[in-house]
């Protein structure tokens, strides 16, 4: 990406709505067709900066350019994993930093990306938790994750699972959403991208009714005493009420709702937990994805055997859920399932 030379009092247009672009343009005096113009070059077109939007007058981009740049940004760094996967570092427009992780897979390759710096919600397994909440991301943030990297025309699916909360920062989200699956932007099929949630009630509900991508629920743990302990935010957003509501929602083909449930050795890995899981699920069209936890600093928590995680899958599939153990990822770099964090110890 080629350097864009920006002053302190611009602010970007990267990540911008059409709605929004419109009302840009309409408080600068530019044309109205101007703003679908400037929407073409940030998201199909892929300019750098605004001199690079041709079909606008040079009197429109020296008006442009005056307050506003296009306002994507290179990653800092990358690491490899010995796997394929990597993690790349970005400073986000507010000089603060995040990680997202590429994840290659035969023909598919998915970018997880982060949507706070840092996270709030506490989880005992999850070392942007022990980040704690530094603040949300903004919609150029977000999207600047895929934008910015050298792959971003083979990636074929994106998950917001890296770091922070989803659903936390909702409004930003569903702008980079709108971004990513609208015609006049990337044109995405909304089956290829999963949001993943703790359990927000209220946001749950809109996004059911607002959007078709995929959600994830971090599920760990089938009781709520259980679940509290290792998810704080059961005691405001409990599991049980969040699968009530998903039963409401008609879902088809084109629609998947999952479970994450992370296996935790001793705590949520027995055969009766299984059960339960089942019951708990009974009547809801969904898959569960079994994660092996991944070690980090300042927890005692270790992962399930890899006995212990398949009869526990076993179980599941018995019942009919269907049932994925997850492969780790990019361990090696700390790129895999909870391991991303920008703290320094």
């Amino acid at each position: 990406m080629r350097a864009e030379k920006i002053s302190k009092m611009q602010y970007p247009l990267f990540g911008k709505t059409l709605p929004e672009l419109s009302q840009i343009a309409e408080e600068l005096s530019l044309p109205a067709f101007s703003a679908r113009q400037i929407a073409d070059w940030l998201y199909k077109k892929n300019v750098s900066s605004v001199d690079e939007m041709t079909n606008l007058s040079t009197k429109a981009r020296a008006t442009l350019s005056d307050k506003y740049c296009v306002g994507c940004s290179d990653a800092l760094s990358v690491q490899t994993s010995t796997d394929g996967s990597k993690k790349y570092l970005f400073q986000t427009t507010s000089g603060k930093r995040i990680e997202a992780a590429l994840i290659p897979d035969n023909d598919r390759i998915t970018l997880c990306i982060s949507s706070q710096v840092g996270c709030r919600m506490g989880c005992a397994f999850c070392m942007t938790a022990k980040q704690g909440m530094q603040g949300n991301l903004t919609s150029t943030d977000i999207l600047n994750q895929f934008r910015s990297l050298p792959e971003h025309k083979s990636i074929t699916n994106i998950v917001f699972m890296g770091m922070g909360e989803p659903f936390d920062n909702v409004d930003e989200l569903f702008k980079s959403l709108e971004i990513l699956t609208a015609g006049y932007a990337y044109a995405w099929a909304p089956k290829r991208i999963t949001v993943s949630t703790i359990g927000i009630l209220s946001a749950i509900r809109a996004f059911m009714n607002n959007t078709r991508c995929h959600l994830a629920v971090s599920l760990h743990h089938p009781e709520s005493d259980g679940r509290r302990k290792i998810v704080p935010a059961e005691n405001k957003y409990p599991i049980k009420k969040m699968v009530e509501l998903l039963k409401t929602f008609d879902l088809n083909k084109q629609r998947r709702i999952s479970f994450e449930y992370v296996m935790l050795a001793g705590i949520n890995d027995s055969q009766q937990q299984a059960k339960d899981t089942v019951k708990l699920l009974s009547g809801l069209k969904c898959r569960i994805n079994l994660i092996r936890f991944h070690a980090i600093k300042g927890s005692s928590l270790t992962p399930s055997n890899d006995n212990a995680i398949q009869q526990f899958a076993n179980t599941l599939k018995s019942k009919g859920i269907i049932t994925t153990i997850r492969r780790s990822r990019g361990q090696d770099i700390d790129a895999a399932c909870g391991m991303l964090s920008t703290k320094e110890f």
